[in-house]
């Protein structure tokens, strides 16, 4: 059974940056397409970020409005993780991430951030990010 864990959250002020880490024991996520989701106080969990399987052919990187050009979302191959690094951080980026493996596709779809709702899919219990001065 695979277990995911994130890791990194904090509070922070605004402009800065912070790396979320998504780690997982006893598996290889270099074999699972990763998303990343937030949600916050009040709001419905938001889509952030769908990584493919590392050399997945035609494999695309998807970031949500909201974020692109300020997180990039990676792998750290040797260390079995999957980093999200979050840069210029707002206010608004205050919320719970979560981490999710979908180990069926090899590839983010176009509708990415429906991708993690089947039963065989995994998420993490997240991590608190606050972005406050």
């Amino acid at each position: 059974q695979l277990q995911l864990e994130e890791s990194g959250g904090g509070v922070v002020q605004p402009g800065t940056s912070l790396r979320l880490f998504c780690t997982a024991s006893g598996v290889d996520l270099d074999y699972y397409v990763i998303g990343w989701f937030r949600q916050a106080p009040g709001k419905e969990r938001e889509g952030v970020s769908c990584l493919s399987r590392l050399n997945a052919r035609g494999g695309t990187t998807y970031y949500a409005d909201s974020v692109k050009g300020r997180f990039t979302v990676s792998r750290d191959t040797f260390r079995n993780k999957v980093i999200l690094r979050m840069n210029s951080l707002k206010p608004e980026d205050t919320a719970v991430y979560f981490c999710a493996a979908d180990h069926g596709s090899q590839v983010c779809r176009s509708d990415w951030t429906d991708q993690f709702s089947d039963v065989n899919d995994y998420w993490g219990p997240g991590t608190q990010v606050t972005v406050s001065s």
